[in-house]
């Protein structure tokens, strides 16, 4: 599909529509363009936080897509006809065919994937802004050690798109690398709303959790040899944990974790559970720590 953006404005983008004129502003407008469309109603409190949201997505697609926002209130008899039953809802048309769509408030991040999903399902390309290159280009600094690099680049892509999770969470992660946990902290607490709950920022804090406890962790050495002498002894178990973790042995500390969860699951007040789950979030989903982890986690508790 082919789109001459150029000269194109906020206008041409998003627009009100109602039952009349519907036909043109929706399935006609969408036999060359997507069309987003979405139900809102004054009184629909999700509606006010999905809205801008929305156009701010369709907006960054650069004209790949199109925005039609109806009052559902004023629109009862498309409402019958797509059988819409709550607000907000948001259905994508082409070729004058509703083609996907979702119902409620989503984060930003799923509008964004649903929006792209919608171009490729029309046969466009969402515009390479090289944005998500340079996020992986700054990952992979931090995964070689370059953490102020990684840091510089993360600030770069912020400075273009300033609610973009993963090179925000990413920013933090470099700080955090670099020693700067007050700095990263600050950065954490100043995070837009928008993002404010994505899951790169969720894991950032955990890994800032963990950073500050490793400052306090003792010599891994040590507390190996006190939980040999005495396994009992859930404190020093705990303490070790924090040590190996500190020491880059996620695998050593989650198994150390779940033997004190296995010995006394509510000892203070289940500190190796909140401490396991700490550590869940700040590993990437896939690595083999969280995986077996949650695997071994859960036969503990329904033993």
């Amino acid at each position: 599909m082919e789109l001459n953006l150029t000269g194109v404005t906020d206008d041409d983008l998003i627009k009100d529509s109602d039952e009349a004129s519907f036909m043109a502003d929706v399935v006609d407008a969408s036999q060359h363009t997507p069309v987003i469309v979405d139900f809102w109603a004054p009184w629909c409190g999700p509606c006010k936080t999905l809205g801008p949201q929305l156009e701010e997505a369709v907006k960054a697609a650069k004209g790949a897509v199109k925005m039609v926002k109806v009052n559902a209130d004023e629109a009862q008899m498309i409402m019958g006809q797509l059988q819409i039953q709550s607000l907000p809802t948001v259905y994508a048309f082409f070729k004058g065919q509703p083609i996907d769509g979702f119902q409620g408030a989503v984060p930003p991040s799923e509008i964004k994937d649903f929006i792209d999903r919608v171009i490729k399902a029309s046969g466009g390309e969402a515009p390479d802004d090289g944005l998500d290159a340079a996020i992986d280009a700054a990952e992979e600094m931090l995964g070689e050690g370059a953490a102020e690099d990684a840091a510089q680049t993360f600030a770069a892509v912020l400075g273009e798109d300033p609610n973009n999770a993963k090179a925000y969470g990413g920013q933090v992660r470099a700080l955090i690398a670099m020693g700067e946990l007050d700095q990263a902290e600050a950065l954490l607490n100043g995070a837009p709303i928008e993002i404010s709950k994505a899951p790169e920022l969720e894991a950032a804090h955990a890994q800032l959790q963990l950073a500050r406890q490793a400052a306090d962790a003792g010599p891994v050495a040590d507390l190996t040899a006190a939980v040999e002498a005495a396994p009992d002894d859930l404190q020093a178990r705990f303490d070790l944990a924090q040590a190996l973790y500190a020491n880059a042995d996620a695998q050593g500390a989650v198994d150390h974790l779940l033997e004190l969860f296995r010995r006394d699951r509510e000892w203070n007040d289940g500190a190796a559970k909140t401490q396991l789950f700490t550590i869940f979030d700040a590993l990437k989903p896939e690595d083999p720590a969280v995986l077996n982890g949650r695997r071994k986690l859960s036969s503990l508790i329904f033993a």
